[in-house]
């Protein structure tokens, strides 16, 4: 009878890790799908989103050459100012650690280790 059990254990873990592979690449496949769908025009682009409240964000969008900051509510699209491409700021680009996960986890361990 421990056999059976243990059969029907394998069994069930690999259905479960199909499912799981069978998830993540419906969604990734999803998620690309959308965004070739969404952004097949190159004229509006949003460059900067800000959160201001729960359903309310400002926003700055690129419509063809021109810079606009528009506020987007529930309901309603507020245009605020149109923008110079100089009084844009560009994101500095943050470099990502190369540190690996054993290097983090030993320096925490040095950190917190009693002298």
């Amino acid at each position: 009878m421990t056999v059976n059990s243990f059969a029907q254990f394998v069994t069930v873990l690999i259905i479960f890790v199909i499912v799981l592979a069978l998830t993540f690449f419906v969604t990734r496949f999803i998620a690309n799908y959308q965004k070739v769908v969404g952004n097949s025009g190159s004229n509006i682009e949003v460059i900067e989103t800000y959160r201001i409240s729960p359903s309310k964000y400002v926003q700055i969008i690129r419509v063809g050459k021109k810079y606009v900051s528009i506020v987007v509510c529930k309901d309603s699209v507020t245009t605020l100012t149109e923008l110079s491409e100089d009084e844009l700021e560009k994101p500095v680009e943050n470099e990502k650690s190369s540190a690996s996960f054993k290097e983090i986890m030993d320096n925490l361990k040095n950190e917190f280790k009693p002298k």
